[in-house]
């Protein structure tokens, strides 16, 4: 009997258990909507990535300051000076102009050209060089999207990061993956890393 049970039974338990693992850490999925095949690995992420735990593959970027900024519009936010102008937003340090990404709670009267709507979950978002909009009154707000939101295509200055072994797409603190919608490539908002 303990031949038996170590010959069949104990290994069919271990595989079963290293089988309900990897189905815990990977699942695959495709479903189709509308005539629409959606094909997606998703990885577990923990909610709100700390910036601890992520190791960006470039190494650290110049940062690129002009004199001036032309056109500029001033936005402020939290008591802070924050100037808008050529679908960017700059801060202003020694006297020098410094591109950044906006943050959440930005908010402005005009969408930057060349938006794109994305709606997910009943939302309406506008996507605009990376950055997510929501309409609130005559005001666009800059916001966090929601998991599960996808967008087709990603920044120029987005940057890879690895985050427990695994490859992720970030932009102005977003996390996306890759993934493909009827053969096409496109990327999936899976976490925000939350600055420290």
């Amino acid at each position: 009997m303990k031949t038996f049970i170590k010959a069949y039974i104990l290994p069919a338990v271990l595989l079963v258990a290293f089988a309900s693992q990897a189905e815990a850490q990977t699942r695959r999925t495709t479903t189709t909507n509308n005539s629409r095949k959606v094909t997606i690995t998703k990885r577990t992420i923990a909610a709100r990535v700390p910036s601890t735990k992520v190791t960006y593959k470039t190494p650290k970027r110049k940062v690129v300051s002009v004199r001036n900024v032309p056109n500029r519009t001033l936005v402020v936010h939290k008591g802070q000076n924050y100037y808008y102008a050529n679908n960017k937003y700059y801060t202003q340090s020694r006297g020098r102009y410094i591109v950044i990404a906006p943050k959440v709670g930005f908010r402005i009267k005009t969408l930057p050209v060349n938006y794109k709507r994305v709606r997910y979950n009943n939302h309406n978002y506008f996507n605009a060089h990376g950055i997510f909009y929501i309409q609130i009154n005559n005001q666009y707000e800059v916001v966090d999207p929601e998991v599960g939101t996808i967008v087709y295509e990603l920044p120029d200055d987005y940057e890879k990061v690895v985050i427990n072994d695994e490859t992720y797409y970030e932009f102005a603190n977003i996390l996306y993956e890759k993934i493909q919608i009827d053969g096409t490539r496109a990327y999936e908002v899976v976490d925000i890393i939350e600055m420290e």
